[in-house]
């Protein structure tokens, strides 16, 4: 175990934002699990750990199905944040079995196989539409024209909302997502809760509009779920719609942004993804685990656990390092290196177990049709300026990406 001050760790440091995977082979060379003060979070950096770890049923997403804030040596949350936590508080990712099972299995209808299949042809007609016009202006930004638009569109388009009302979705989720930053400002919780607020209350209406005039979309799908271990309640059903949506699409934009950065910092790479498209699938592995878009993932400790003679006691919070997992040399060949062809590439960044993404076989869709799009109708895209990092740690992306052809 090593002290906090003596760590390279520094999430609102800007240079080790800029690249963080220096300071994540120090901590993995210095141990196993390492205190953390100014979050009060054991940081675990190793992938044997962390993938163990996001199995392990001694560690939850959230803690009370077992006990109260109290029981748990916890403080309940203002009551000014009442909206962001009543929203986050009854999605999916954060809930335990049973209620976790429930949900999970009911919204797992929709991402079968067969159906995520059937959208590939509606996600590469509008990755090939969005480049198209990409390409007739000469270029553009790379996030706003493509990244963002094309898993959003996707999502929206599965809940069922109509394209006239998407416009807010997208800074709906950035206000809401602040709030999985470590050590969130109070600024950055009033966005989250209004946020919470308009976003709860727009799912309100359109659920209330589907229980009359039901539809061919999710939303309708679930009002309609008549199993009564299924069925899930209004706030069930307006935080899965958010969930749905935040975690649909907020690792593809990111993925996207890192991914073609990286190219362009590893022009033989990309050269040699040019010369032979068929590298896409093994492409988009190795962009998300080069540059991760999630690089940590937070779970409290519900049991005594013990890391490497370290016992991690009851209420402890556990900080698993998904960016540094996906760096491991004992896990990747000279991790350090982009490499496209990398056929072994177990990485973790659509996380593990019980909450292993539900959407990764859609993400993976919408990313693999972006970059074969941008590489048939853009072959000679490159970066216009110098990109922008965003100023956040959990959530790994650009500000902006702006490119010419």
């Amino acid at each position: 175990m090593t002290a906090e001050s003596d760590l390279a760790f520094d999430p609102w440091n800007p240079a080790f934002l800029a690249d963080p995977y220096p300071a994540y082979a120090e901590l993995r060379e210095r141990g196993r699990v390492h205190w953390f003060e100014p979050t009060n979070q054991w940081l675990v950096p190793h992938h044997a750990d962390v993938s163990a770890l996001l199995r392990d049923r001694r560690l939850g997403r959230t803690y009370q199905h077992r006990f109260t804030h109290e029981e748990f040596g916890r403080t309940a949350p203002p009551p000014e944040q009442e909206p962001f936590h009543t929203l986050n508080d009854h999605g999916m990712l954060d809930l335990e079995p049973p209620d976790h099972t429930r949900i999970r299995r009911l919204v797992s209808k929709a991402f079968t196989p067969r159906t995520v299949e059937r959208l590939k042809p509606y996600v590469r007609g509008l990755a090939d539409d969005l480049v198209s016009r990409l390409v007739a202006a000469g270029g553009g930004d790379l996030l706003g024209d493509l990244a963002e638009p094309l898993p959003v569109a996707v999502i929206a388009e599965m809940l069922g909302i109509p394209e006239s009302e998407r416009a807010p979705l997208r800074p709906w989720s950035a206000d809401i997502c602040g709030m999985y930053e470590l050590n969130p400002s109070e600024e950055t919780a009033a966005k989250a809760v209004r946020a919470s607020t308009d976003f709860s209350d727009y799912l309100r209406e359109l659920i209330a509009a589907r229980r009359k005039e039901p539809g061919d979309d999710l939303i309708s799908g679930l009002i309609a779920a008549h199993d009564e271990d299924d069925r899930l309640t209004e706030q069930e059903m307006i935080s899965t719609c958010v969930l749905l949506l935040n975690a649909g699409h907020e690792a593809t934009v990111n993925a996207t942004t890192n991914g073609w950065l990286a190219l362009f910092r590893n022009p033989d790479q990309l050269a040699a993804l040019r010369a032979d498209h068929s590298l896409v699938p093994t492409a988009v592995e190795e962009l998300m685990r080069y540059d991760t878009p999630l690089q940590l993932f937070e779970r409290w400790v519900l049991d005594d656990i013990e890391i490497d003679g370290t016992v991690i006691p009851r209420g402890a919070e556990i900080a698993m390092l998904f960016g540094s997992a996906n760096h491991d040399p004992a896990v990747f060949t000279d991790p350090a290196r982009l490499d496209l062809t990398r056929a072994d590439n177990p990485h973790i960044s659509f996380s593990a177990g019980i909450h292993y993404c539900i959407g990764a076989p859609l993400a993976r869709i919408e990313l693999a049709a972006s970059m074969t799009s941008l590489l048939e109708r853009a072959p000679t895209l490159r970066p216009a300026t110098e990109p922008e990092r965003n100023p956040n740690f959990v959530m790994r992306g650009l500000a902006g990406l702006h490119v010419e052809l």
